[in-house]
């Protein structure tokens, strides 16, 4: 049996919505994409599909209007790249690097999933933070409604793969046992451009350029529980959703980061996850 070719699945809006069509300013799609070089004039042309998470009325395609219609054509200058899915649940592993991570149970953290922002937003840096590191991740994006998975049905629960930005505040990690103020806050979960289908995740490299420099990579195969582990163990105990993002672990270099940075989390066969450091706007303009 011969195995299926990798495709782009990403969530976007248009560059200039119509208001006049009734169309909100928050409406989003789904292309596709199967071109193998994504930097090719095919990789730049994407075509409009039906939400691939039928079952999920958070991830539902706005209504079609003119040149947005189910099969249209449509380049990478005529939208926004936003965060591949809206979650339910945002998860991450703690200790998950190497035999050390693999030598104690498993156990992942919440992540806020109004946390989750997408590729070009800005990670925004309270005053009072301290010492903050993106960590770049391979995430999961599951595909179905799943409970109770083994081993041999893992997998099927996967639409793909995307990059996940695990944002830590370390002081807060320290202080805060559950790691909630530490995870959690608002922009800490960037995520994207895209996800990728029938992606081998064994081995891809994985590593952050930040402010220009590539700081030290590490491999997928660093991990100490692999994909279809973190699965299984995480439907023990919950149903996860279509659409929710779970992030596997940062095996890599990390680097801390303040107002005025620039990180790129790159993951092997997926790509480059692009976002600015700012300070926070809840502190200039407070709600």
């Amino acid at each position: 049996m011969t195995s299926r070719l990798p495709r782009r699945i990403a969530r976007v809006r248009p560059v200039a919505a119509e208001f006049s069509t009734g169309q909100a300013p928050d409406e989003q799609f789904f292309v596709a994409n199967d071109a193998a070089d994504f930097d090719s004039a095919g990789g730049r042309t994407w075509t409009i599909i039906d939400s691939p998470f039928p079952a999920s009325r958070a991830n539902a395609s706005s209504f079609s209007r003119e040149g947005w219609e189910l099969g249209t054509e449509v380049s990478e200058d005529s939208f926004h790249f936003l965060a591949p899915s809206v979650p339910v649940n945002v998860f991450g592993m703690a200790h998950n690097t190497g035999q050390p991570g693999r030598d104690l149970p498993p156990q992942a953290f919440h992540k806020a999933a109004s946390s989750v922002i997408g590729p070009g937003e800005a990670i925004q840096l309270g005053s009072t933070v301290g010492h903050v590191d993106p960590e770049a991740e391979l995430t999961v994006v599951v595909g179905r409604k799943a409970r109770g998975l083994t081993l041999e049905t893992a997998r099927s629960a996967i639409l793909g793969y995307t990059i996940g930005n695990d944002v830590s505040a370390r002081e807060l990690q320290k202080s805060d046992e559950l790691w909630i103020s530490a995870k959690s806050q608002d922009t800490f979960t960037p995520a994207g451009p895209w996800i990728v289908t029938e992606l081998d995740d064994s081995a891809l490299s994985i590593g952050i350029v930040h402010n220009g420099t590539e700081l030290k990579t590490a491999s997928s195969a660093d991990l100490g529980w692999k994909v279809d582990e973190i699965l299984v163990y995480l439907t023990s105990f919950m149903t996860l959703q279509p659409g929710d993002l779970v992030l596997t672990g940062f095996p890599a270099e990390s680097a801390r980061i303040h107002p005025g940075d620039t990180v790129v989390c790159r993951v092997e066969g997926i790509g480059e996850l692009h976002n600015p450091v700012t300070g926070a706007s809840w502190e200039e303009h407070p709600a």
